[in-house]
């Protein structure tokens, strides 16, 4: 039987001026660098052995964004990727302030594809705030669903 791929991520959320932003993370490497539409995510990633789905969307959100996530989180569920991962998902209210991020894992590619020459890339290249609007073409249209359940959930 084959098992199920899983991965889980952290939506951080902010409410002020803008009314409700949620915090997206922009995929690095040269497959999105010159797309916008459908490719960004809620930062998150794949558990380690043994490793709570929540443990490991504290992890990823670090790993991959440089910031600390905090409690009270809000359970969000899981939604289907297109490909057939889930990912679960929990929202928590935070802050960033714009070039605070400075670090990110990275993986090698090579590239260009059958060059010989291996390239090393961050998993993440760029992140922000979007506004529900901002954030409605930019996020992964199957990751949506999230969002709305974190609106249902603020009321």
């Amino acid at each position: 039987m084959k098992k199920e791929r899983v991965s889980a991520g952290l939506l951080m959320y902010r409410e002020g001026e803008r009314g409700l932003e949620i915090f997206l993370a922009h995929p690095g490497g040269p497959f999105f660098a010159n797309r916008e539409e459908g490719v960004w995510s809620i930062p998150k990633g794949v558990p380690e052995p043994g490793e709570s789905l929540l443990a490991a969307a504290e992890r990823e959100f670090f790993e991959e964004v440089g910031l600390l996530s905090h409690p009270p989180y809000i359970d969000l569920g899981n939604i289907r990727q297109k490909g057939g991962k889930v990912d679960f998902a929990w929202a928590f209210q935070g802050e960033w302030v714009e070039g605070t991020v400075n670090r990110c894992n990275t993986f090698k590619l090579e590239w260009p594809p059958r060059s010989g020459k291996i390239c090393e890339f961050k998993e993440i290249d760029r992140v922000g705030f979007f506004t529900l609007k901002e954030a409605s073409p930019r996020l992964k249209e199957t990751q949506w669903p999230l969002v709305e359940r974190l609106v249902q959930a603020l009321g």
